[in-house]
């Protein structure tokens, strides 16, 4: 008998169809896949289930969880729902969770408002559910609050929320797409653990076929609010019917082609690092004696020639941004020396540093927290122009943004536009657009397609890829994504505690990595011809 049966769902909000005669089931126990692009209603399915819909949505179907019929459902049922029968792990742990409650109190919330459990209940219920997802009291206080948590054990948080009633339903909504490989396995197990105990049923929303394909027994993909092709994994998988499932596939296998750009001129480094090392205060433990400083960086070196791509790897807080901030000159190094051009950047006044942040630009990982919302995209791609020794005039400076624009697939109307006119893959070209405006020689791009669907992500590789062959930029890129180094880098770099703990050709590091830092990354990676072979092994 299944958990939840959805039937012929349709959604629209206002006037728009978001959702089109959807049809998804899922039983006790069983894991579902829900996969799609940005906007095919893959999170729209999920909300109507928990019923968390805008006030001029509109849902016309059937929903039945364990024989309650959700759209017909009162407030007050719903509210006894969730939490409790239906749980919900959101994406952004950190919008998620309360940053003036402690994970104690936000743990222990739900369990006293659907039990009306005491306190010292609550507490005791809430130590053994964060103990469970891997965050024991001993090293993890009730007291301590989001922030001083990573972005992985504040997923666990998210999680012991939505476990911590034991639901019958769990919907877990990309619940590892900001997160490193080690810690995306160590995640996926635990919640493959929590379905096997509790026999729950699991939805997995997510955009990463490789990562549904390790989990999911069966799989559902959406495409503009309709469903193209479901059943069982390893099959619709394998036997890819459907154009879109072939689509969907390639794209997230997609390496770009990469001709070597022609270079004239010397052939002396663009970027060179040399035993850069970075320690921040750490906390005093006693009143006599001086606090020990944390070692964010210790002794790294690398360089990186004109036009080449190199990526930097490891796991969150091993130093790679903390690296790369000093690259950028953003952060002053405690010890060693940072040349650009061959020119020592490190210990440089602001004004001085103006020629190289005119060569040296930055693509971040989240484009929409990096555009100010109120200016239009003119404006936020010329931002710097500012860096240049001449100044171009009003009519010089909109060419040079349409060209830019161009460059990067957009047109010149789109100048006059706010950047919440336009989808997640069109601001990360906004954003890359603005980083090459100046026509630097180095870009540092920090997880630029992690948060994008797999065939923007193709699109976006493509485009750093005829970029480096058109202008001969240099890259940087710092990922947790194996896939992106495999894809666009000449040489990769892993980074564990610190240092970099080895270095070589992608393919050599890659396919034979010597570290243990290096071996655990490969072997966490989810891999889609892997885990098609594993699922066709499994069923037989």
């Amino acid at each position: 008998m299944s958990l939840i049966e959805i039937e012929n769902l349709s959604l629209t909000i206002g006037a728009t169809p978001i959702l089109t005669g959807v049809e998804l089931t899922i039983a006790p126990g069983e894991v579902v896949g829900l996969v799609g692009e940005s906007g095919s209603g893959k999170s729209m399915t999920a909300l109507t289930i928990m019923r968390l819909l805008p006030h001029l949505a509109r849902a016309e179907g059937r929903v039945a969880f364990d024989g309650i019929d959700i759209l017909a459902a009162t407030e007050d049922q719903m509210c006894a729902l969730r939490g409790d029968d239906i749980g919900m792990v959101f994406q952004e742990p950190m919008t998620a969770l309360n940053p003036v409650k402690t994970i104690g109190e936000q743990v222990a919330e739900g369990i006293r408002w659907h039990t009306k459990a005491g306190r010292a209940e609550a507490e005791e219920r809430t130590r053994k559910i964060l103990d469970r997802v891997g965050l024991p009291e001993a090293k993890f206080p009730l007291s301590r609050y989001p922030h001083e948590l990573s972005g992985g054990q504040r997923q666990r948080v998210v999680i012991a929320i939505a476990c911590a009633l034991k639901p019958k339903l769990l919907i877990a909504d990309e619940p590892t797409t900001a997160l490193d490989v080690v810690l995306q396995a160590q995640i996926l197990d635990l919640l493959r653990d929590l379905v096997s105990e509790n026999r729950m049923g699991l939805l997995l929303i997510s955009h990463d076929l490789a990562v549904v394909t390790e989990m999911a027994d069966r799989l559902t993909i959406l495409r503009s609010g309709e469903v193209t092709e479901a059943g069982d994994t390893a099959r619709t998988l394998s036997e890819q019917q459907h154009p879109y499932t072939r689509e969907l596939a390639l794209a997230s296998m997609h390496v770009p082609a990469r001709p070597k750009p022609h270079l004239a001129g010397s052939a002396k480094p663009l970027l060179e690092v040399e035993n850069v090392g970075r320690d921040y205060p750490g906390r005093r433990t006693s009143l006599f004696r001086p606090a020990e400083p944390i070692r964010a960086v210790h002794d790294v070196s690398l360089t990186i020639e004109p036009a080449q791509s190199v990526a930097l790897v490891g796991r969150s807080g091993c130093g790679k941004s903390t690296l790369a901030r000093m690259i950028l000159a953003l952060d002053k190094p405690t010890a060693g020396t940072i040349r650009f051009r061959g020119e020592p950047i490190t210990g440089k006044p602001e004004q001085a540093l103006k020629p190289t942040r005119r060569d040296m630009q930055v693509v971040f990982q989240d484009p929409y927290g990096s555009f100010d919302p109120r200016q239009k995209v003119e404006k936020l791609v010329a931002e710097p122009l500012h860096l240049l020794e001449r100044q171009p005039a009003k009519a010089e400076r909109r060419e040079m943004v349409a060209l830019a624009l161009h460059e990067v697939g957009l047109g010149p109307r789109d100048m006059d536009k706010y950047p919440h006119e336009f989808s997640g893959g069109q601001r990360q070209r906004l954003s890359i657009a603005r980083a090459i405006i100046t026509r630097p020689k180095l870009v540092v791009a920090d997880e630029p397609v992690s948060a994008l669907d797999v065939s923007i992500r193709a699109q976006i590789l493509d485009l750093f890829a005829e970029l480096n062959q058109k202008l001969g930029i240099a890259y940087l890129f710092i990922t947790h994504d194996l896939t992106v180094a495999r894809a666009m880098a000449d040489e990769v770099l892993v980074m564990h505690e610190g240092r970099i703990v080895e270095r070589g050709r992608a393919t050599d590091v890659l396919d034979h990595p010597r570290s243990e830092a290096a071996r655990a990354l490969v072997a966490a990676a989810p891999d889609l011809h892997r885990a098609i072979a594993r699922k066709m092994q499994e069923q037989g």
